[in-house]
């Protein structure tokens, strides 16, 4: 009894014990949790912060970001603990920030941060937007589906898209924008914009206030560059678009300031609502007057006298202050006081036009030159070029280590590099290093690489039946690694040689097989280039491929020839030879030409002398190319004892050697008229002469005049085909009394305007429209160079790396052709493989 007694006198006693220490450890920790309150903060030590409820960003970024480390001291609650939730919420990136105490032990505590990130984009929807501006719109977007639709991106996507409706002309484009919860996807929206794009908005009219020394209708002109009213201009826009007008309002000023006007101002200007698609726009203006220039005089200058640098700027005393035309003459010009310093390797020349005295209505300038020292070229590399071999690109530049800079050598240079094709002309670049603490500079050319190569097609129509081409040329081949295994990616590449292979049939009666090769520089010295030529034809009268006729018309023969660069009268100029030799084999030929049986052999030397500065092939903007050329035979009839007076002698012994002598002019010109907007002239002159009246003219070699300029099936007959656009092909060529078409003279004169509409490597287009004329004779006693056939018309080209130039052009002819009332008028030209010239 008294054991049980005493048993349950210690359980009592050890129940109030644990009792007791339960209500100081309570009393402890409510006194703890009392201890963190803005009344009474506390210093302590992080131990350690976790991170919970990130899905997609890195832990690492978010510390990173609120700057609370372990083993900081800070204060709870406290400004650092505030401060580090306005840093995570100044991200955009969560809808809900919390910083908790996850635990304490004494004066150190783990602190936990706690986010709910910004829901993410599932997809994007667009409202009152086509489908190709969805495309478009896409593209131009920084938004995509995955990101975190913030506020801040919302907007940002808003006036993307603002702006890419106002630039189409629609100034009264409303956007908005609207998230959706995705029930499908945990934390995602659906973001849908919705667009008002309202009319698309034009200028009517322009007016301006103030203006005396210009009429309106030229500052409309000359000084709107960009907004335009509606009117007959095809190359401008006539939306309203407030950058370009921004933009032109500066432009307008420029005017003034290049006819003297230096105090010219835009006072204020006006846009007003005409309707819902036509805006007004009224400028006012405060002309001043107009300035002369008093004086020149040059400072700084010891390496040219003054003048000489008067000489070169090309203006002085009492000429219109012209600052755009100043600032061409000395820094733009391809003759312009830079670039003559330049040129001599002062690359770190400058000079700053200062005006010193400026008093009625003239201007004093003072150039002060600082000339600096020579540079010497230390290096030169070659940046981009992936395929092209590198001594391909260097063997083209006028830049060597040891020479003095020359801006001139330099701008020749990228003209080379824009000729052979290989590079994109719109991107070619230079980029010079200097270093001044030892005067030298290495100069960087940047290339990229564009396909050169190309799958031909060509079609024509000629002798009443369709001509089909398929070829390939390879125009960066390379026979050296030809044998290499590795090189053939997919063919041998990166030495600059041609090789092509072209194949033309109209299915079953006509076959021709055409191969070239050309080496540019014959043994990797000098630009002396080789050119190999091989060519088989044969026009069968049969209905089947497996079952040839025995009456036929067979061509065989080839070509060799030299050409290289000439250094007088400048290096634009070359000059090039070739032999070549075709056989002609007619057997029962039953078209209409000179004679059905026999043999005819073509012997001949070529010699062209020309000069080519056109500054890319694609689509050129300056520079031109010329050429003379002569073609010609042994004359046979001098020395072979035959008299061809003979009325007993047969055409096939006639023209069993054909002699002849054949020349050709043909002159190209372009010129940038305003931006990219590029005049073509072009203008050409062939005949087709004999030694021996008694001869006459050869039935081989002459000219086909009208249509689209491809050959078809008169290349069997070796007739150059020259296009005249507005008549159809062949159409001009005279016939002669036994039926046949020969023209032996001929002239032609083109004027064309184009305007691009896209550059890119991947493919280049480009809109035209064009006046044209020429005809073709039998005879020199009837040339007559105003005696022609007009055609005006309009047509596109677009270069595909693959393809080559395609296009389309449709032309009208003004003039009849005698014996052919359906040859002029309306009349479409499809260009595939070659553009007209």
């Amino acid at each position: 009894m008294r054991s049980s007694g005493r048993l349950n006198f210690l359980l009592r006693l050890l129940s109030i014990g644990v009792l007791l220490l339960a209500l100081t450890v309570q009393a402890h920790a409510q006194k703890s949790e009392a201890d963190f309150s803005y009344a009474t903060p506390r210093r302590v030590v992080i131990q350690d912060v976790t991170v919970s409820g990130v899905e997609y960003i890195d832990p690492r970024v978010l510390l990173q970001i609120v700057g609370l480390r372990k083993g900081d001291t800070i204060s709870l609650p406290g400004n650092e603990i505030t401060a580090a939730v306005k840093k995570l919420y100044s991200q955009s990136l969560f809808s809900n920030v919390s910083i908790n105490l996850a635990h304490q032990e004494s004066d150190h505590v783990i602190l936990d941060i706690h986010v709910e990130e910004q829901p993410r984009i599932s997809r994007i929807e667009y409202v009152g937007v086509k489908r190709g501006a969805r495309k478009d719109l896409g593209e131009k977007l920084s938004l995509k589906a995955g990101q975190q639709a913030t506020e801040a991106t919302l907007d940002q996507a808003k006036r993307t898209i603002e702006k890419y409706y106002l630039d189409k002309g629609y100034r009264h484009v409303k956007v908005s924008a609207r998230k959706a919860v995705d029930a499908q996807n945990q934390n995602a929206v659906v973001v849908t914009f919705e667009v008002e794009r309202g009319k698309k908005v034009k200028v009517k009219e322009i007016e301006f206030v103030g203006n005396t020394a210009f009429k309106a209708g030229k500052l409309r002109w000359k000084g709107f560059k960009k907004t335009k009213r509606i009117n007959w201009n095809i190359f401008n826009s006539k939306k309203f678009i407030a950058e370009n007008y921004k933009e032109d309002l500066k432009n307008l000023i420029d005017y003034y300031n290049k006819h003297g006007y230096r105090d010219a101002v835009v006072v204020r200007d006006s846009v007003y609502n005409i309707n819902d698609k036509r805006v007004g726009i009224k400028v006012w203006l405060d002309e001043g007057g107009q300035y002369h220039i008093r004086d020149v005089k040059w400072v700084g200058n010891t390496v040219y006298p003054s003048p000489v640098l008067n000489q070169m700027l090309g203006m002085g005393a009492s000429d219109v202050y012209d600052q755009e035309l100043l600032h061409k003459r000395l820094f733009v010009d391809e003759n312009s006081v830079s670039t003559m310093y330049m040129d001599e390797g002062y690359l770190f020349f400058n000079v700053q036009p200062v005006e010193t005295n400026v008093a009625n209505d003239s201007v004093t300038l003072e150039m002060r030159i600082v000339e600096g020292p020579q540079a010497t070229i230390s290096e030169v590399e070659i940046l981009g070029n992936n395929r092209t071999n590198e001594h391909v690109i260097r063997r083209e530049l006028r830049t060597y280590p040891g020479d003095l800079f020359s801006k001139t050598n330099i701008m020749r240079s990228l003209r080379e590099l824009a000729a052979l094709g290989y590079f994109n002309p719109e991107t070619l670049g230079i980029n010079p290093v200097p270093n001044v603490s030892d005067g030298t500079v290495k100069l960087q050319y940047t290339v990229e690489e564009k396909s050169a190569d190309q799958l031909e097609l060509s079609a024509g129509w000629g002798a009443g039946m369709f001509v089909g081409t398929l070829g390939v040329k390879f125009a960066n081949f390379s026979v050296q690694r030809l044998f290499k295994k590795e090189a053939w990616r997919p063919i041998p590449s990166g030495d600059g040689q041609s090789l092509s292979i072209h194949w033309s049939t109209n299915g079953t009666q006509y076959q021709s097989l055409n191969f070239s090769f050309v080496e540019p520089w014959l043994g990797g010295r000098k630009p002396t280039s080789l050119s190999l030529s091989f060519l088989y034809s044969k026009y069968d009268y049969s209905k089947f491929l497996w079952n040839p006729s025995d009456d036929y018309f067979k061509i065989i023969g080839g070509a060799v020839g030299i050409g290289t660069r000439l250094q007088w009268p400048d290096d634009y100029f070359t000059i090039y030879g070739e032999v070549s030799y075709q056989h002609f084999v007619l057997r029962n030929w039953r078209d209409e030409f000179i004679f059905s049986n026999g043999r005819t052999n073509n012997l001949s030397l070529k010699l062209v002398w020309g000069r080519n500065s056109v500054d890319q092939p694609i689509y050129p903007r300056s520079g031109s190319n010329f050429s003379l050329s002569l073609q010609l035979t042994p004359p046979y009839s001098k020395f072979n004892g035959k008299d061809y007076s003979s009325p007993d002698m047969q055409p096939n012994e006639r023209y069993k050697w054909i002699e002849y002598h054949k020349w050709t002019a043909k002159a190209q010109w372009y010129a940038a008229l305003w931006g990219d907007l590029v005049l073509f002239l072009n203008a050409q002159l062939g005949y087709l002469g004999y030694y021996n009246k008694t001869v006459g003219y050869s039935p081989f070699e002459g000219f086909d005049v009208g249509g689209d300029g491809l050959a078809g099936y008169n290349y069997i007959y070796g007739r150059e085909a020259v296009g005249l656009r507005g008549y159809a092909n062949s159409s001009l060529t005279p016939r002669v009394q036994n039926g046949a078409r020969m023209a032996n003279i001929y002239d032609k004169f083109t004027v064309e305007l184009r305007y691009p509409i896209i550059l890119k490597p991947q493919s280049s287009i480009y809109a035209l429209v064009f006046a044209e004329g020429g005809n073709a004779w039998y005879d020199l006693n009837k040339f007559n160079p105003f005696e022609i056939h007009r055609s005006v018309g309009a047509g596109v080209r677009v270069f595909l790396p693959m393809l080559g130039m395609l296009g389309f052009d449709i032309a009208y002819g003004f003039d009849p052709v005698v014996g052919n009332p359906d040859a002029n008028k309306w009349q479409p030209h499809f260009l595939i493989g070659m553009p007209l010239q």
